[in-house]
């Protein structure tokens, strides 16, 4: 992760996989923010791949950055992380829109309820249950 603040606007660079373990990492992008920032740009041109943890980490992201006053803007989504969120969206068929959809409060509250429920899901799965 990148991480650059000009004038008004801060710019957030990712990179290689968001996953689980980049929660950490993006708790950490808006640190520094003033006050002064009205801004948020996250670039994703180099996000080859993500899974509904990386969804749900980039959500808390602009959650937060909002929380802070700052209009959010997501740019250059990659193929995996567009399908991605097309399937637990529910949105079928190849080519679907939702880099643009991703604006929309409503569809972001969508894909949080449905990446929850899919990473719910992959725990029960995987037997988190049978150490109770």
């Amino acid at each position: 992760m990148e991480v650059q603040y000009c004038g008004g606007s801060v710019l957030v660079g990712l990179g290689g996989e968001l996953e689980g373990d980049s929660g950490a990492v993006l708790r950490q992008a808006l640190a520094e923010v003033t006050g002064g920032e009205r801004d948020l740009m996250v670039d994703l041109h180099g996000v080859v791949s993500m899974d509904s943890d990386g969804l749900l980490h980039l959500l808390d992201l602009h959650r937060r950055a909002e929380c802070l006053g700052l209009r959010v803007v997501v740019v250059g989504w990659q193929p995996q992380p567009q399908q991605l969120m097309a399937e637990v969206a529910g949105i079928r068929g190849p080519g679907s829109a939702t880099g643009e959809r991703y604006a929309l409060a409503g569809f972001r509250r969508l894909l949080e309820e449905r990446a929850q429920r899919a990473r719910d899901l992959s725990d029960f799965e995987a037997g988190w249950l049978s150490g109770v």
